[in-house]
């Protein structure tokens, strides 16, 4: 799935890296636990989350994943913006909860890492 299509059905906002919106996520994982994002053994994958802080970033980086989706309208930091602009990501916020950013992804075609 496209970014472009994430963004389309999830209503959602590119904060960060808009000139990558082409590259293509094929498997997502909903979390806001970032120990849980570094057990992950995927490539091309979209991490859906709630939890808008410098870490999420960090962990994203470590996990090899270019693509974070930030849910329940929370807003990224100046600080999130800086170091997902450096890492070359794609920063997305959107007004929907966890569940239902999930959900819609899932309807739609997006398999899940697991």
């Amino acid at each position: 799935m496209k970014i472009s299509d994430v963004i389309r059905l999830t209503d959602a906002s590119v904060v960060c890296g808009n000139e990558q919106t082409a590259y293509e996520v094929k498997r997502a994982f909903s979390s806001d636990l970032m120990s849980d994002v570094l057990t992950l053994d995927s490539d091309d994958i979209l991490l859906i989350t709630g939890l808008a802080n410098p870490q999420a970033i960090r962990t994203a980086e470590v996990a090899d994943i270019h693509c974070i989706l930030l849910t329940r309208n929370k807003k990224a930091s100046e600080e999130m913006i800086r170091l997902a602009d450096e890492n070359g990501m794609v920063l997305l916020e959107t007004p929907y909860s966890l569940f239902k950013t999930s959900g819609i992804l899932f309807g739609a075609g997006l398999k899940p890492v697991y």
